[in-house]
């Protein structure tokens, strides 16, 4: 299960080897500075829109790798048996917007630092 913490002055999104061949992607490394918002997310399999550039995904089931929407890059790694997660919002990154399953995303937002809502 993919995990997000932060290292050092980085906000690291690790992920499993089969999401990484999945995701056709490695491990996503964010400089802190760019973080703008963490939230917790009810539905977040739900929340992943847009057309998928590379990755996998199956509607209502689960999605890993890059989503473009409109212009707006998500990377998803999002599970049906993981149903809430958290969403990064970024800037001046690659991507505008990290959506990650979690157990406890509230855990995860407190310990970024985030206000849990």
């Amino acid at each position: 299960m993919a995990e997000l913490r932060q290292e050092g002055e980085e906000l690291v999104l690790h992920l499993s080897a089969f999401e990484k061949a999945e995701a056709v992607h490695g491990d996503l490394r964010v400089p802190m500075a760019q973080v703008v918002g963490l939230s917790v997310v009810e539905d977040i399999v739900d929340q992943v829109q847009g057309l998928k550039l590379p990755g996998s995904r199956v509607p209502g089931w689960f999605a890993v790798g890059t989503f473009v929407q409109r212009g707006q890059r998500t990377f998803a790694v999002v599970h049906h048996d993981t149903p809430r997660g958290i969403r990064v919002r970024l800037r001046d990154a690659p991507y505008d917007q990290l959506l990650v399953g979690s157990a406890d995303p509230e855990a995860v937002v407190a310990q970024l630092g985030g206000q849990v809502s």
